[in-house]
This record gives C-alpha cells, sequence and structure tokens, in this order.
C-alpha cells in the first residue's frame, strides 16, 4: 500500500434504489453503513414503477421509506436522488422535508429534480421510451414540456425557503398559489435543510448556480467522465455570470458499483475526483451483498489511494 499526499477532501454516499429489493436489505445497508464513519450519507430514489426488469416488482415510495430509515439511523445524512418535483405539490413536499428532519435530528439534505418532461427516447442515459410515461399515466400525474418543469421547479425551491423561514405566507406564481400557508415545526436545520438539485441541462444547471447548495450528476456509466467534467464548466461559468463562488456548490456524482472489479469502481471514482467532483455517491447493485457498507469503505473508498491493491476481497453475496 502506498500513502498519497495532498488528496482532494472527498466524502462519499451510498445509494439504495428501493426498486426489487425488500425493505429488510435496505434497511440492514443503512445500519450497517450508520455505523462505517466513511460513509457520510446515504440516499434512495423517487419512483413509483420499476424503471429497469420485471413491471410487476416491488418498490417502495420514497419518502415514506426515507422517514422510516431517518428513525433508525444516528449518523448519516439522508435524501432523495432526486425528488421529483412533478410527484407532490410544493407546499406538500416542504412539510415532509421538515418532519423528516424533525425525526432525523437535522439530517437531511433535499435532492430537489425536475421530474416527468416530455423527452425523446433514450434522453436521461437510458435505452428505449421515456420511463415517464407509464410511470405518470398509471398514478394519474402529468408530464409537461421541460421548460415549464424548469419553471416550476423554481418556483418550489421559492416556496420552500418560505415555509421554513417564515410564520405564515402567500404565494402567487405563474404555476403555484398558496393561501395562508404555515409549516409547524420548522426543520430542525436553519433556515432549512441544504438543497441539492440534480440534474445536468444547461438551463437548470443556471437554476443549481442561483439557488443549490449541492449539484448532483449521474456518472458513469450514465454519463462519461468527461462529460460530467464538461457540464461542471458550465456550472461555472452560471456561477460567474451570477458573481458566485464556484466552490460554494458541493459536485456531486452517482457512480455505480461494481462488486467483481472494484479497482474499475476506484478508477472510475479517481477520474471523477480529478476532474473536481468532491462528493461522490456510490450506486449498490442489487442485490445487496452482507457487509458491503464495510467492503465500499475498505476497497473502494480506502482503496481509491492504492497504486497496487492485493488484498481487495469480494462481499459476500447474502
Amino acid at each position: 500500500m502506498t500513502a498519497t499526499v495532498d488528496m482532494p477532501t472527498v466524502r462519499f454516499g451510498i445509494k439504495t434504489t428501493p426498486m426489487h429489493v425488500s425493505y429488510e436489505d435496505i434497511r440492514r445497508v443503512w445500519l450497517e453503513a450508520d455505523a462505517v464513519p466513511e460513509i457520510t450519507d446515504a440516499w434512495l430514489w423517487d419512483h413509483l414503477l420499476p424503471v429497469a426488469g420485471p413491471k410487476d416488482g416491488q418498490i417502495h415510495e420514497g419518502w415514506t421509506l426515507l422517514g422510516a430509515l431517518a428513525a433508525q439511523t444516528e449518523r448519516l445524512r439522508l435524501g432523495l436522488l432526486v425528488t421529483s418535483n412533478r410527484v407532490r405539490p410544493p407546499a406538500l413536499l416542504g412539510k415532509m422535508a421538515a418532519t423528516v428532519d424533525v425525526i432525523s435530528g437535522g439530517r437531511l439534505v433535499l435532492g430537489l429534480g425536475v421530474g416527468g418532461t416530455h423527452q425523446p427516447p433514450g434522453a436521461g442515459g437510458g435505452e428505449g421510451a421515456n420511463p415517464a410515461i407509464a410511470e405518470y399515466q398509471a398514478y394519474g400525474l402529468t408530464l409537461v414540456p421541460p421548460g415549464e418543469g424548469l419553471a416550476r421547479l423554481a418556483e418550489t425551491v421559492e416556496i420552500l425557503r418560505r415555509m421554513w423561514t417564515r410564520n405564515v405566507f402567500d404565494f402567487e406564481g405563474r404555476h403555484y398559489r398558496l393561501l395562508g400557508t404555515r409549516c409547524e415545526p420548522k426543520p430542525v436545520q436553519r433556515p432549512g435543510p441544504p438543497l441539492l438539485i440534480g440534474g445536468w441541462g444547461t438551463r437548470l444547471l443556471r437554476l443549481v448556480a442561483e439557488h443549490a447548495d449541492i449539484w448532483n450528476v449521474p456518472g458513469p456509466p450514465h454519463n462519461t467522465v468527461e462529460y460530467v467534467a464538461e457540464r461542471a464548466r458550465v456550472l461555472d461559468a452560471h456561477c460567474g455570470d451570477l458573481g458566485r463562488a464556484p466552490g460554494t456548490i458541493t459536485r456531486s456524482v452517482q457512480v455505480l458499483v461494481s462488486y467483481d472489479h472494484p479497482a474499475a469502481t476506484r478508477e472510475t471514482v479517481r477520474r471523477l475526483v480529478d476532474a473536481g467532483m468532491n462528493h461522490i455517491v456510490l450506486s449498490l447493485p442489487r442485490p445487496y451483498p452482507q457487509g458491503v457498507a464495510r467492503w465500499l469503505a475498505d476497497e473502494i473508498i480506502a482503496g481509491r489511494y492504492w497504486t497496487n491493491p492485493s488484498t481487495a476481497r469480494p462481499p459476500v453475496t447474502a
């Protein structure tokens, strides 16, 4: 093992996609991760139907599951990558988020994205038709044009801020109208949980520069390291236009873990860190092996400094 000096400060989280996997397995991994200090945060997602695999497979609703896990963990920061702005009205989301922040003792990070919009096949890094079409039809939701989705997201951010900082307020926007809105109890974190905005479109990155504490983007295999780096430069340019220091935004990226080839995952992480990303979310394929949180800490997080690892051991599949 060879020590490396002057490495950038990088935080690591895990993501357990709650699709085709049991609540018990997700809970097990989160409790494991809560005891592993190298892992700082844990994440779910926000879909209502499976987007891969059997269409009749089980999938858990993200915010309900998040509340349960918030009550059983003690240290991990937690959230959704990312909450769809099209599924819940903004004030309802603000109330839910405040409640989860109270349950967790102030550990929530509010991950937020545009949600379902009209997109051509293959958009978003996935093959085939836009999966949001079937999902939204099944749950009585509507897709909107991308521009409208962005405008709605901007209004949601403003509503959330008012809910968490004001006793009572009205809101008159183009898409949302509220009268006499209150939110008690307020979040533990003041003035509210950190805001993470996920996505990579140029107009979306402008919104990140204006409002977000954290920017998140899917990395390999959905987007290449080079594309992530190019999008980061676009965000930097928006920050420059607004007079905001780019370094005030955490750069977060999701990476799909390979249990069989951890060296490949380590190399991807190294390249992303070299590209300026300072928050790595390790997305876990199913099924989740026993002891996977400790394995990640040993073989991916600490292992990123190794020049010739010789002690890598595969996790034990349950």
